[in-house]
């Protein structure tokens, strides 16, 4: 999944709207800012509906959301990219193309952490994760493991912007980007981003997550 085991798929869109020029710039994460930013996550994440699913209703499901991310963001941090912003609000988490997979020996070292997130879920949530990483876009893409704005930050425009960096490089390299969107109304920002939905994926009774891919675009001509 994301995030997102690595539940990478997992994605959240806020409700976005055009960028004001008065919006903070978006910038590289900081490893000193990974607290701050697997909280934002945990908050963007709270109602979404596969982790949900995965966790359920218990009281303490802020805390084992933002001790996923911790490990999805240290990841990212180490081998992609984590873009945000001033206020850390929000975060895209990126990799680059061959990094999607989260390492074996990273799963293995934290199952003790995937436990204490999932517990009697964990074999859902490695069943769903096993689904998603069968048809996961083969050749080189940049993948987005996790998109999350904080409630109180959405409808500013920002997931766009967390995502532009690295959808500008994948037409720079001539790469499609790729990622799942857990609701239909995250798929409709990433269709207006490029995205189309190549197929949508149900595992075990789970909402369904839409699996989508964005070709690079072609880039303006400059005279």
């Amino acid at each position: 999944m994301d995030g997102e085991p690595q539940i990478e798929q997992h994605v959240e869109a806020s409700r976005d709207t055009p960028t004001s020029s008065r919006s903070p710039a978006v910038r590289a994460a900081r490893a000193s800012e990974l607290d701050a930013l697997k909280v934002a996550l945990g908050a963007a994440f709270f109602d979404d509906p596969i982790f949900g699913w995965l966790i359920g209703g218990s009281p303490s499901r802020q805390a084992r959301l933002e001790r996923y991310f911790a490990i999805q963001l240290a990841h990212s941090l180490a081998d992609g990219c984590v873009w945000t912003s001033e206020g850390l609000h929000g975060a895209a988490l990126c990799m680059p193309p061959g990094q999607w997979r989260l390492p074996p020996k990273l799963m293995i070292a934290n199952g003790a952490h995937f436990t204490r997130v999932f517990r009697g879920r964990l074999p859902r949530a490695v069943g769903l994760l096993t689904a998603v990483e069968r048809r996961h876009l083969r050749g080189a893409h940049h993948y987005f493991a996790n998109i999350g704005v904080a409630p109180d930050a959405q409808g500013q425009g920002l997931g766009s912007r967390l995502m532009r960096p690295t959808l500008d490089r994948c037409d720079r390299d001539g790469l499609p980007a790729y990622l799942e969107a857990s609701s239909e109304r995250n798929a409709a920002l990433y269709e207006r981003l490029g995205f189309r939905c190549t197929e949508v994926l149900r595992f075990a009774g789970s909402p369904p997550l839409r699996l989508m891919m964005r070709p690079p675009q072609p880039r303006p001509r400059t005279t």
